[in-house]
């Protein structure tokens, strides 16, 4: 009989959940409080702190220096990459106890570039890329493509991050890479059907 976990554990880190999925690798100085829920499949770099109350999916990537806050739900597929900032409380004072939390939601397979730092009560849009260093203080849509300070929307992009290109019908997008048509919506894009 063995208790080997189906998760691993560096013996440097210090994780307090055992709420995490099969194949998830967790490294060197990571600390995660009690009440932090991770799904199966994801890699947690050196250096990251996550507070408890976080949720995150399967197949999650956090890369170096990364501090998830109470408020912080990451769905499946989500990208952060080094040294994102993100907060919780959008009027911070020193021993304020009851600051009013502002929750951040990243939506499935949605990627945050390096230093990006993302206001407290935003969400990041299914697909969706943040530039590197960009400063996000609002929503931003499903499959925008956003950089800058403050981050504004500079185009679409696909599942895989490559940019989309017009179509000849307004409203219309499309990947050059894979055929895949897109549709403007409220919310963001649609995908439509393929033209492969």
């Amino acid at each position: 009989m063995t208790n080997k976990l189906p998760y691993y554990v560096h013996p440097a880190a210090i994780v307090d959940t055992a709420d995490i999925g099969a194949g998830t690798t967790i490294w060197a100085f990571v600390h995660v409080l009690n009440g932090v829920s991770i799904g199966a499949n994801c890699n947690i770099c050196d250096h990251c702190f996550i507070e408890d109350g976080v949720v995150i999916g399967s197949n999650v990537t956090l890369k170096c220096g990364v501090y998830l806050w109470t408020g912080v739900t990451a769905e499946d597929n989500v990208f952060i990459g080094p040294n994102v900032v993100f907060t919780n409380d959008v009027r911070p004072r020193s021993k304020n106890k009851d600051f009013a939390l502002a929750g951040t939601l990243l939506k499935f397979g949605c990627s945050l570039g390096a230093n990006s730092t993302i206001l407290a009560g935003v969400t990041v849009g299914r697909h969706a890329l943040t530039g590197i260093a960009s400063v996000v203080t609002r929503d931003v849509k499903d499959y925008a493509l956003v950089y800058g300070n403050p981050a504004r929307q500079h185009g679409w992009v696909d599942e895989q991050g490559e940019k989309l290109h017009a179509a000849a019908e307004a409203g219309q997008w499309y990947s050059l890479a894979t055929g895949q048509r897109y549709r403007e919506a409220p919310h963001g894009l649609v995908p439509e059907t393929s033209l492969a």
